[in-house]
């Protein structure tokens, strides 16, 4: 790899070096009002990636009021990640393209190079069409134009109040700044490197995308990536009750409080179905790979129990549609025959699920639900 960005290089070379260099002062100096600010200053400038760089810009799945947009732009100066449109476009880039050569950290070249090398070796052909949308957004436009100044506005700001109150300038500067930014860094760069490595495959196994548990508690609910790069589109990364996801509450939350709206959620009928054809897929190639009876009785019944669920799929999905249309007197009639649909295509799921993962399992093939 041939470095192509001297400036990022020095510059994430020159901060890993000052916290090594500052521990012997650090340790004395430490303040527990400095670890305060340096927490917050990481969830402030953490969420502002999750929540809004990721989620609202990139994917575009929600929308926001102007004040909850401010404080997403200016609170993620305390992760200095570029600018949300540069971000953006990178991000979009990366989802187009992912696992092959034009992705920007492709998890191909290497756990490092996904991790933090991609930064000092990208070729960045910016490609206005990517974010268009972005461009549209005066807000997002001002943030890009003047994002130096304003990353250094509110980080001088924070070092100075942290060296006011603590009285010391080295706990300040080590445990309010460096440390969190690296924190940051390393927590976002995970889900390229990590993230992309170990973890289950539910939702789109094809794909190198894994859903990790342990670094969704670090970066604030990112964690669940493979369910995310089956389903972009979602505000929420998370999607069970038990998963960890602020960044999905807080959304959730705003939208409440009238500051985020047109919340994007993906069904459980369309994920299920998702998930039936690509297990299908996927088993059925496999399958006819082997060449024992028991691989060919299974592959009878992964394709037998496939066209079952797409049926009542089919049937559920017919049945609501007619229960938007139907009059007062015929709605109690339809509702039942849902609810009855509903129980039946739960059980074939679960027996689904449970041939799937004998076949995975039998055939040690990478499956988990």
């Amino acid at each position: 790899m041939k470095i192509k960005h001297w400036d990022t290089f020095a510059f994430v070379s020159i901060y890993h070096i000052a916290i090594l260099a500052l521990i012997p002062f650090a340790f004395p100096a430490f303040s527990w009002v400095a670890l305060a600010i340096g927490i917050i200053t990481y969830i402030i400038g953490g969420m502002a990636i999750t929540v809004g760089y990721h989620r609202l810009y990139a994917h575009k799945a929600y929308q926001a009021n102007p004040f909850f947009e401010w404080c997403i732009l200016i609170g993620s100066a305390f992760a200095f990640e570029m600018s949300a449109l540069m971000w953006s476009h990178d991000h979009r880039n990366h989802h187009n393209h992912v696992d092959t050569e034009k992705d920007p950290y492709s998890i191909k070249k290497g756990f490092w190079y996904a991790h933090v090398l991609w930064l000092f070796d990208y070729d960045r052909n910016y490609d206005k069409t990517l974010v268009t949308d972005l461009l549209k957004n005066k807000r997002v436009v001002f943030q890009d134009k003047y994002y130096l100044p304003i990353v250094l506005i509110v980080n001088f700001s924070v070092f100075f109040l942290g060296w006011a109150i603590t009285g010391s300038a080295v706990a300040s500067f080590f445990y309010g700044f460096l440390v969190r930014m690296a924190l940051i860094h390393h927590c976002t760069w995970f889900i390229n490197s990590l993230c992309h490595t170990y973890g289950s495959k539910t939702y789109a196994r094809e794909l190198s995308a894994v859903d990790n548990a342990v670094l969704a508690l670090l970066t604030f609910g990112e964690g669940y990536h493979n369910y995310h790069h089956a389903f972009a589109a979602d505000y929420r990364n998370g999607i069970r009750w038990y998963h960890f996801d602020p960044s999905k509450w807080t959304i959730w939350l705003a939208s409440k409080l009238g500051m985020t709206t047109k919340l994007r959620t993906i069904n459980t009928l369309t994920v299920q179905k998702s998930l039936v054809m690509k297990d299908k897929k996927m088993l059925v190639e496999h399958l006819s790979e082997e060449v024992d009876e028991l691989a060919a009785e299974f592959k009878v019944k992964v394709e037998e129990l496939a066209a079952v669920f797409e049926e009542k799929a089919a049937e559920l999905t017919k049945k609501v549609r007619e229960l938007k249309q139907a009059s007062a007197d015929q709605r109690e009639k339809i509702e039942l025959e849902i609810k009855a649909l509903k129980a039946s295509l739960k059980e074939t799921w679960d027996e689904w699920v449970a041939l799937t993962r004998q076949a995975t399992k039998q055939f040690e093939l990478s499956h988990a639900h």
